[in-house]
């Protein structure tokens, strides 16, 4: 590797300028970072291609993983709260494992088209409004030695949630709303049938019933749950990794270590924002008219769930995030390592 103009200013940054054969640009925020160019025969729109793919790749690897638990996961939250001297329709996690099995294996992957889909731009979105914030932010701290503080890292990871929320929002929704149907079969004697054969029978019953409005239901919630959520998540994960990575370049951090920290955020972030998920849940299972409709908005959504349900009404499913939250976010750093590796053999 050849390297030219390389200036070092330790803890309070510099430029370093490299050609290698990866290229790209990279913002290091570590103390002894600054900003590295580097320059190379592929250039930065490689690099760019090569990032979105392997966030595609670890994107679809989270939702094949984890819709299974994501499935019993909505079911929980947005069971009917029981009449007086009646149970619950599923009275834990493993008895709605039992009970959606009765519809087949399939059942836990009712729904899966639409985040499948729709992964790749959301990925994209994601990173790229967090590094333009983390630009935004560089080019204003006063120190100049391209720190972000912990409110910058957190704001950078809300702006990309709220920015991704345009999509997110309507493909959970879509997905939420089959992920409840109950496929009638001989084992679980359920008669009535399903009211959506699948994901475009049912964005084209919302949309000519109910408008852009119906598609985008529940948006408000999914936007605070995503604001508060990803700007947890990165918050957790960056300084986690800042912590551990004083006096090494990010990229020599153990990447066992990177998978840890990943699934610490996943953790912190599902106990900031589970009763945000809750409300957001029900709101999407809602009914359209006011015949049908239960909750008004998420506020009496709030207030009914306490008052017949309780605390423990906002935490119904908590267990299986739990539950999920290590496997998902070690396979999703897995697998968007084996696909930057897997790009650079090409």
């Amino acid at each position: 590797m050849t390297q030219i103009g390389m200036i070092d200013t330790s803890q309070k940054g510099g430029i370093m300028i490299d050609t290698s054969q990866k290229g790209g640009i990279m913002i290091d925020t570590s103390q002894k970072g600054g900003i590295m160019i580097d320059t190379s025969q592929k250039g930065g729109l490689m690099i760019a291609i090569k990032e979105c793919f392997s966030g595609t790749v670890s994107g679809i690897t989270q939702v094949l993983v984890g819709q299974p638990f994501n499935t019993v996961k909505v079911r929980l939250q947005t069971q009917p709260a029981p009449k007086p001297g009646q149970p619950l329709l599923y009275s834990s996690m493993l008895d709605c494992v039992r009970k959606t099995s009765k519809e087949g294996f399939s059942a836990f992957y009712k729904g899966t088209t639409t985040p499948l889909v729709g992964i790749g731009a959301c990925v994209s979105i994601q990173f790229a409004v967090l590094e333009q914030m983390k630009r935004f932010f560089n080019e204003r701290n006063e120190n100049k030695n391209f720190m972000l503080t912990n409110s910058q890292l957190f704001l950078s990871g809300s702006a990309a949630g709220i920015a991704n929320s345009v999509l997110s929002g309507p493909i959970e929704h879509i997905r939420t709303r089959l992920q409840v149907q109950i496929t009638p079969t001989q084992a679980n004697s359920v008669k009535r049938p399903m009211l959506y054969s699948g994901p475009i029978d049912c964005i084209k019953k919302i949309y000519s019933t109910y408008g852009i409005r119906g598609i985008y239901k529940g948006q408000s919630m999914t936007m605070m749950r995503e604001f508060h959520g990803y700007g947890t998540y990165f918050f957790l994960y960056e300084f986690l990794k800042r912590r551990e990575g004083k006096g090494k370049k990010p990229r020599d951090i153990e990447s066992w270590k990177a998978y840890l920290f990943g699934a610490i955020a996943g953790y912190g972030m599902w106990l900031v924002i589970y009763p945000i998920d809750v409300v957001k849940s029900k709101l999407q299972t809602d009914g359209f008219t006011p015949q049908t409709k239960k909750y008004k908005g998420a506020l009496d959504c709030f207030v009914r769930t306490y008052r017949y349900e309780g605390l423990r009404g906002f935490f119904r499913g908590f267990g299986t995030v739990m539950l999920r939250a290590g496997p998902i976010n070690a396979s999703t750093f897995m697998a968007y390592e084996l696909a930057m590796k897997g790009f650079d053999r090409l």
